[in-house]
């Protein structure tokens, strides 16, 4: 049998519909074409994309599984790792992490694992919502409480890891839902919310309580948690401050945060209006500075709320995008317009309302640290786009609430937890991960980072024994 060298395609609703709704672009595999992706897999003894994966999925044993039509088996090996399938195969760049090391990715296309994952994960979802057995085998259940602050994926990671080893876990989530950025973050078409409620239910059986609507740091504080009882606690809030770029007319209506925008959308169903009674005003011409995933799903959000011309304003060039690239491609299809090159230097408006970005134009120089070249203005080179509402999509910091709120923990100067190589903080027995300490990250790093939080409490309290 030949090698098939292409990914098995994944069937995507067209462009010209799905601009006209919430739905999920990518359909997933069917059975059969999971089977034909896993036939691609050379079973390497090496293994690389393991090494790639934050969280340690043994990739090749759960793909062989469904090479042999062995679903099942597939499901527990991934969740022997992880919690979340079928968001991380909805959600992770892949393409940069176990994909960018697959060995069949060398001369030809890597294994889709991405999309193995959420055949996996969809399956599982599928049949415990069919069985519906109410709890997990049972674990023997330790005299040890710990706290959770946070319901995002650090803190669900670290929740699921402690519940499995018997500790008794209550998460502490600041909203009325769970899922901290994957609710209110990523946008119902890239991230169904019942693929999250269906997620935090299965970790729901493991024993976790989940306490909604207590903000940690103002509703209780750190001291007070551990007057409750609770032996350690793992700090893994996000990031959820929006950052500006303090320019002059920014304070002009019509202009939005990523983070007021998607979760007014997402949290608040602003895309239901009027079922919701949450609208979000939106004119027709939308500008989205920024180029990663978030001016992606901040860009293609106002393309389904109506809005009839869409475009990312990107300083670097189309190369330097740190969007994921299905995340582009699909903003292309739908007729989002790319302004790269260019930089927003002052918002005006007429009667305190956006009217139009001043850009100036840029051009790249040499690579800096991080290793992308340098954006240098071009003299004399500005000119005005004609905007009805501008979002900002620059990135996230943690919220300091928390940390000005709790005595002796020690911060970095940029607002994130301090913490050691095992994530314990400068208060013994409060671990922190996630973008709390790294700032705004990718979903599948936070979730490592709680799997190593929950390693060192576990290890933390054992010693304590």
């Amino acid at each position: 049998m030949a090698l098939q060298k292409e990914k098995t395609s994944m069937r995507n609703q067209k462009p010209q519909e799905r601009i006209r709704n919430f739905e999920e672009v990518p359909l997933g595999y069917t059975a059969e074409e999971a089977i034909n992706e896993a036939n691609r897999c050379l079973q390497c003894p090496t293994a690389p994309c393991v090494s790639g994966c934050p969280v340690e999925v043994p990739i090749p044993q759960f793909i062989k599984a469904i090479r042999e039509d062995n679903f099942q088996e597939a499901i527990d090996i991934i969740k022997s790792k992880n919690n979340l399938p079928a968001i991380c195969g909805r959600v992770c760049p892949q393409e940069e992490q176990c994909e960018k090391v697959c060995i069949m990715g060398i001369k030809n296309e890597p294994v889709a694992i991405g999309r193995l994952e959420r055949f996996v994960g969809d399956y599982a979802l599928e049949k415990a919502n069919k069985e519906d057995t109410g709890c997990t085998k049972p674990v023997h259940k330790k005299d040890c409480k710990v706290a959770i602050i946070g319901s995002g994926p650090a803190g669900l990671t670290a929740a699921a890891d402690l519940a499995k080893e018997g500790f008794q876990v209550t998460i502490f989530e600041a909203l009325h839902a769970a899922g901290g950025v994957l609710r209110y973050g990523i946008p119902e078409f890239r991230l169904p919310k019942d693929i999250v409620d269906q997620e935090v239910k299965e970790i729901k059986k493991l024993g976790v309580d989940i306490q909604f609507n207590v903000l940690v740091g103002k509703t209780i504080t750190i001291e007070e948690l551990f007057a409750a009882g609770y032996q350690a606690i793992f700090i893994g809030s996000g990031a959820g401050l929006p950052k500006f770029l303090n320019l002059p007319g920014e304070n002009l209506n019509g202009i939005y945060s990523a983070n007021e925008f998607l979760t007014r959308v997402n949290l608040m169903k602003a895309y239901k209006f009027p079922e919701y009674k949450t609208p979000v005003k939106l004119g027709k011409k939308v500008a989205v500075i920024g180029g990663g995933n978030v001016a992606m799903d901040s860009a293609r959000t106002a393309l389904r709320l109506g809005a009839g011309e869409v475009s990312i304003i990107y300083r670097r060039s189309k190369n330097e995008l740190p969007a994921r690239k299905e995340e582009i491609e699909h903003a292309e299809e739908e007729g989002v317009i790319f302004r790269v090159l260019n930089n927003p230097v002052a918002f005006h408006g007429e009667k305190g309302q956006i009217k139009k970005i001043e850009c100036i134009r840029m051009e790249l120089g040499q690579a800096d640290r991080s290793g992308r070249p340098v954006p240098i203005p071009v003299q004399d080179s500005n000119w005005f786009l004609p905007v009805d509402n501008v979002i900002i999509a620059i990135g996230q910091t943690p919220n300091p609430l928390l940390t000005r709120n709790t005595e002796n923990l020690k911060t970095e100067a940029w607002g994130g937890i301090a913490v050691d190589e095992k994530l314990a903080t400068s208060i013994p027995g409060v671990y922190a991960g996630g973008d709390i300490v790294t700032g705004a990250a990718t979903v599948i790093k936070a979730m490592g980072a709680g799997k190593k939080a929950a390693r060192s409490i576990i290890e933390y309290l054992e010693e304590k024994r």
